[in-house]
């Protein structure tokens, strides 16, 4: 669906922003492009949105040279989510998406009014102007507007911004759905949760590099100190314990009288950001 072969892009003479990145993204996978602020991200989603040019290197979707014009029917297979929602703030949110449908073929249409309804949108203001929205529903209008042309790629970019754990948790339900209706998805997010549960794959990106890139569970195995924590209670205390994982197998290896919790040590994917990039979550 997403290939990049080899993908250079400089902004002017003595910056280069990317540096020969090379990865696929394959049809019906959510792929996840995770990396700090100024790293490259927003760069290559540019770029793979059409939006800039003059980059070096490979770079196709749907089969098709992003370097090439492209028709008005290629752009109605995408659906972007950009970090900052882009909406026109004296409409509402009807007018909103009435307006960004018209770009596109009526048959390939969800109805707003429904959709608004599954991102559990307030009813009293959808006729009210965006500037009275707070930041969660604007990102509730910004998501509507990305899925209401059922696109085969949808880009999006810090999804769960702005939302309370349950707007988070239903964003995450109706990504999953968009991934089992088949639909492409290249995320990028600071949320390392958010990329843990619904990535297929992701690709940490520092200074213009992949600096790894495999399954959320492979990355955090292929790292993992192997210990086990143990909390239990033995005459009358509760003590912890941290112990190599082939420690285990002849039993626990030491005086207790009851078990009460045993732990993996297993880094979080979290770890995994600041081992890869250099630098923590802000």
């Amino acid at each position: 669906m997403i290939e990049v072969k080899d993908l250079t892009f400089s902004y002017r003479k003595d910056k280069q922003a990317l540096h020969s990145l090379t990865f696929k993204v394959e049809d019906g996978e959510i792929f996840g492009f995770l990396g700090p602020n100024g790293s490259g991200k927003s760069t290559t989603q540019k770029i793979l949105t059409g939006i800039l040019k003059g980059y070096g290197g490979q770079v196709s979707l749907f089969g098709q040279n992003m370097n090439s014009e492209h028709t008005q029917t290629f752009y109605q297979k995408i659906g972007v989510l950009f970090e900052f929602p882009y909406l026109y703030s004296n409409l509402s949110a009807l007018d909103n998406l009435k307006y960004f449908s018209s770009f596109y073929p009526r048959g390939q249409l969800r109805d707003a009014e429904e959709l608004l309804d599954k991102l559990e949108f307030i009813p009293d203001f959808l006729k009210k102007p965006v500037t009275s929205y707070s930041k969660g529903m604007r990102q509730r209008v910004s998501m509507a507007r990305a899925l209401i042309s059922n696109p085969q790629v949808l880009f999006l970019d810090e999804p769960t911004s702005g939302l309370d754990p349950s707007g988070a948790v239903l964003f995450r339900r109706i990504i999953e759905e968009e991934r089992q209706k088949g639909t492409t998805v290249f995320l990028t997010t600071h949320n390392m949760l958010d990329a843990d549960l619904l990535c297929d794959r992701v690709a940490f990106i520092s200074n213009g590099n992949i600096a790894a890139l495999d399954t959320p569970e492979n990355l955090k195995r292929q790292n993992s100190s192997r210990y086990i924590e143990i909390d239990y209670c033995y005459e009358g205390r509760q003590l912890k314990k941290v112990i190599e994982a082939p420690e285990l197998e002849d039993g626990i290896p030491f005086a207790h009288d009851e078990i009460i919790s045993i732990h993996s040590k297993e880094p979080t994917l979290e770890d995994m950001f600041i081992q890869y990039t250099g630098r923590g979550l802000s």
